[in-house]
């Protein structure tokens, strides 16, 4: 299974995530139209991504080029231009490897679950001010939590 994630640099929000049993353009695609979907009205952002093949492609340059989106590729082999984004993959050991998984169907709701409800929604990051990636994103634009019901 493959898991293709967009990390958004300034809440260290995943706004975009894809899986797929096939690490192929469609799933880069897919991933980048999810986070539009989220940050819809924002052009002219900056998605840094490496020099796979999936990323490379016509089709994907495409795809930034509708949203608006700036491709960024650091340097073969240097480890630090996907620093920020090396934290999420913790997903590997906290979810993945915690269990064996009977079905593909199975493996991607506990990825998409673990994404939207623990990584960024429950987990609290220090230099978030202790927040979870949600709630530094409501305080920062100000908007106030939706009551939930009993």
């Amino acid at each position: 299974m493959y898991c293709c994630a967009i990390l958004d640099c300034f809440s260290k929000k995943i706004v975009g995530r894809s899986f797929s049993t096939v690490a192929d353009t469609a799933l880069v695609d897919n991933v980048v139209n999810m986070a539009m979907a989220e940050r819809s009205g924002n052009s002219g952002l900056i998605l840094h991504a490496d020099h796979g093949s999936q990323f490379t492609s016509w089709s994907f340059g495409e795809n930034l080029r509708r949203h608006n989106l700036l491709p960024s590729f650091g340097t073969v082999e240097d480890c630090f231009d996907n620093a920020a984004i090396e934290s999420f993959w913790g997903l590997q050991t906290e979810l993945l490897n915690t269990k064996r998984w009977a079905t593909t169907l199975e493996l991607t709701i506990a990825m998409a679950n673990w994404i939207d409800n623990l990584y960024n929604s429950g987990r609290r990051r220090s230099y978030l001010g202790y927040t979870s990636p949600d709630e530094y994103e409501m305080l920062c634009l100000d908007i106030q939590p939706t009551p939930q019901l009993s």
